[in-house]
């Protein structure tokens, strides 16, 4: 099937379902061999020990030369459409593919030092990972908006279902994330005591 795509649409297809199986991969094999609670662990969490640490570490650095290249092929495709249209300043461009290729390399990182062996290192990877990520993302959304001023109505229309459809996403994400909480919780009991302090007047 990514064979079959026109142009280089298999590089962002490639990059989604490598990065797709890498984590589902790596989340099986932790399960299977007991290194991992099966509910929710984190996603380091189920490449850090053998064998599945050596196919994680394998397999997010092809994720993150995936990242690369998509991220350079969409600098080009930008570059190009601005020679005619001048929709953006060319240096915004480069500051977000400069962004991107942050990420990636924050994900080279991550897949590298596993979180037991050096988690300073880990935790550092994943946090430019992630907050380059969003960055970038940010921008390309931007960069996306302003290189089709004419859309009409039913994209618009497709847009907002798209974009509400994340919003509703995410909320779930924060909200699901305190069910992480619950195991901890169980250990946990609360006594309210209420005190009356006579004041002297």
């Amino acid at each position: 099937m990514l064979c079959c795509m026109p142009g280089v649409a298999f590089f962002p297809a490639l990059l989604v379902s490598w990065s797709s199986a890498a984590f589902i991969t790596s989340y099986v094999i932790a399960v299977l061999a007991g290194h991992v609670e099966p509910l929710v662990p984190y996603i380091s969490d189920t490449g850090t020990k053998p064998p599945e640490s050596g196919i994680f570490g394998f397999m997010i650095n092809i994720s993150a030369l995936l990242g690369v290249i998509t991220m350079c092929i969409r600098y080009l495709l930008i570059e190009k459409q601005n020679e005619s249209s001048h929709f953006i300043r060319s240096s915004c461009n480069v500051f977000s593919l400069c962004i991107g290729l942050m990420g990636c390399t924050g994900m080279g990182i991550v897949a590298t030092f596993q979180e037991l062996s050096v988690p300073s290192v880990h935790d550092i990877g994943a946090l430019v990972a992630f907050g380059s990520g969003v960055v970038y993302i940010t921008l390309q959304s931007i960069i996306s908006y302003k290189s089709c001023p004419q859309w009409n109505t039913y994209l618009d229309y497709t847009y907002h279902v798209v974009s509400a459809i994340c919003e509703w996403t995410v909320a779930f994400g924060f909200i699901f994330f305190f069910l992480t909480f619950i195991r901890d919780f169980q250990r946990v009991s609360l006594r309210i005591s209420t005190e009356i302090h006579e004041d002297s007047w």
